[in-house]
């Protein structure tokens, strides 16, 4: 786990580094918790603390996403070095998470107005994501996506992207799996991804509010380590966010609070099965996660 952190507060550092060329910027820190998320392999809630940094900056030609989440498990979640001696708790797992991504504006390179229907312009978007997480499964996922994206004219922002996608990853148990086309170190087959961005301002009277969040929908992507075919994957991570800066005296939009949710059906890929009575002989459960969290952020 040192390396991992190690990595992660090196990512953290050069995220700080000032963007000289950006015509403008955000970057925020945040945090939020949940009781109810679920992991592959395992039948239990699991509760995460997760400490979020967001970084946001546009140009001549586009802009620039990154993200990084550093989150925390509670012992349903075990690490790789957790103690099974009854005289020691057990440890949490951790994990990173990283995300990417480049936005070119298609008519910002072209010097023309594109401008159609519900469409107020197109980018081209590539990007990646690593992530990195210290349980025995000891996963070590890369994914590069590439592909065109429709921004929306709403008040706000609404992206939709229908992205190439291709994955890398590693796994502690594909090695027992042979007989049925394993292996710890897995090469997806190229899939596609449709993937949504949003943050809308909802005003309520005197406050300000947005609704913000993703989703994305990635298509199947041949077998994982254990020989297992892949199946749609549906993640959605939503928030309503409060302005809370007024009651701080601070600058509006700088403190923002309120309530969030997440919804993983075949995560990683993987079929749902919610129950071990429910799998077919020879795979483990894969529970759904529908998970209320609270969140807080504080941009700059």
């Amino acid at each position: 786990m040192k390396n991992l952190t190690l990595a992660a507060l090196g990512i953290v550092a050069l995220a700080a580094l000032p963007v000289s060329a950006a015509d403008w910027s955000d970057t925020s820190f945040g945090y939020r918790y949940g009781t109810q998320f679920q992991e592959p392999a395992n039948p239990d809630s699991v509760a995460k603390s997760i400490f979020n940094l967001t970084h946001v900056s546009g140009y001549s030609l586009g802009s620039n996403f990154f993200s990084v989440d550093m989150l925390k498990s509670n012992a349903t979640d075990p690490s790789n070095n957790a103690q099974t001696n009854a005289n020691f708790a057990k440890q949490g797992a951790q994990e990173v998470y990283v995300t990417y991504k480049h936005n070119l504006s298609l008519g910002k390179v072209f010097d023309t107005k594109i401008d159609f229907g519900p469409v107020r312009g197109m980018d081209f978007t590539f990007g990646f994501d690593y992530a990195a997480k210290n349980t025995t499964f000891a996963p070590a996922v890369y994914k590069l996506m590439a592909g065109p994206t429709f921004n929306f004219k709403v008040p706000g922002f609404l992206n939709i992207s229908l992205l190439y996608y291709k994955e890398k990853n590693h796994n502690a148990f594909g090695g027992y799996a042979i007989a049925k086309g394993g292996t710890t170190d897995v090469v997806f087959d190229p899939t596609y991804q449709v993937a949504a961005a949003w943050g809308i301002p909802v005003a309520l009277g005197k406050v300000n509010t947005s609704v913000k969040g993703f989703a994305t929908f990635t298509g199947p992507k041949g077998k994982d380590g254990s020989g297992v075919e892949t199946k749609l994957e549906t993640l959605f991570r939503g928030f309503w966010m409060f302005d809370i800066s007024p009651v701080l005296r601070t600058k509006k939009g700088t403190w923002q609070i309120g309530p969030g949710f997440e919804y993983w059906d075949n995560k990683f890929g993987d079929p749902t099965y919610a129950t071990w009575a429910a799998t077919p002989s020879g795979s483990v459960v894969n529970p759904r996660t529908t998970c209320l969290m609270a969140a807080l952020e504080v941009h700059f």
